[in-house]
């Protein structure tokens, strides 16, 4: 089972929003419509280097429903792995591209109360979908965006054109708890809470809310696994023997896909267990958000998309 169906798209337009994240919009490349999607819905795109191919899930931050073009927001990383390098670089306007069918495993909680969104930087971007629905809907929505200084004019601006009532912006580094503590103490029951950043301010936000007794139906992660690098290690398919080789820059998925494995996908991030992999040798490093904790002590499967090993060799039942 391979990836979700390509759909060839043309890179219309490219704006740079800030120093270092760019804006797509991307029309289909032999006319007609694009699929339809809902809020928080996200696709995959293919980029094909002179030696190397990435596939990176990003966010459609056009209101959901507009189907003559989509708009994805890219941030070039320093460290990338060659995804967000290649957009900034090697992507103009008139450049063809393959993405995916739309995929949403961020969906907003329609019977919540009250909806509290905390993004960090670029992890605005699956809010932007979401906002004109919610506020269209009358819903109660509080927003609150931490970012770099030099970003916040540019960022704010995107989520204020999109709600009724102002953002609250932070570009100082605190820790979850001295920032939000008083915030997510303070909810009302029926609350929803949603996040999407840098793996720092997510996780700090998890363990914040599960301490304060936040259930986690109503506690929402959004992550595309901007976190897969680390030690290199060696993947073992015990059915045919074969090992594969997998580098510090690249995620097992990407290690599996470059060795011709017919690997499955759908959102590249850890949130769906489309690509859940048994192990039946060696300590993955959980990264997913899929996984309950109980889950993940088994070691008995990993999501290559985001996860790793601790161990030298990864022994997988495929």
């Amino acid at each position: 089972m391979k990836g979700p169906k390509a759909i060839p798209v043309r890179v219309e337009r490219v704006e740079d929003i800030t120093a270092d994240i760019r804006r797509f919009t991307l029309v289909p490349a032999e006319g007609g419509q694009l699929p339809a999607y809902s809020a928080g819905s996200h696709v995959v795109v293919t980029m094909r280097g002179d030696a190397r191919t990435w596939r990176n899930a990003y966010s459609l931050t056009k209101p959901a429903g507009v189907r003559d073009a989509y708009q994805i927001m890219v941030r070039r990383v320093p460290a990338s792995r060659g995804g967000s390098a290649f957009m900034h670089t090697q992507v103009q306007e008139g450049s063809r591209l393959e993405i995916s069918m739309p995929s949403n495993f961020f969906p907003l909680a329609r019977r919540a109360g009250k909806h509290v969104i905390v993004a960090g930087g670029i992890g605005i971007t699956p809010f932007l979908s979401m906002l004109p629905e919610l506020a269209a809907s009358g819903a109660h929505v509080e927003v609150h965006l931490c970012c770099r200084p030099e970003d916040a004019e540019a960022l704010g601006a995107l989520i204020s054109d999109r709600i009724v009532g102002g953002v609250a912006i932070y570009t100082d580094v605190q820790d979850s708890e001295t920032r939000f503590g008083a915030l997510l103490s303070a909810q009302p029951p029926g609350t929803h809470l949603y996040t999407c950043g840098p793996a720092g301010l997510m996780d700090g936000l998890a363990q914040l809310a599960r301490s304060l007794g936040w259930p986690d139906s109503h506690f929402h992660q959004e992550s595309f696994g901007g976190a897969s690098h680390g030690e290199p290690f060696v993947a073992v398919l015990a059915k045919s023997g074969c090992e594969v080789a997998v580098g510090g820059d690249q995620s097992l998925l990407e290690a599996l896909e470059a060795a011709g494995i017919d690997a499955p996908y759908m959102c590249r991030g850890g949130a769906c267990g489309t690509c859940a992999l048994e192990v039946l040798e060696g300590e993955p490093e959980h990264r997913d958000f899929f996984q309950s904790a109980a889950e993940r002590a088994t070691n008995c499967s990993v999501l290559p998309c985001v996860s790793r090993a601790r161990s030298e060799r990864l022994v997988l039942n495929i």
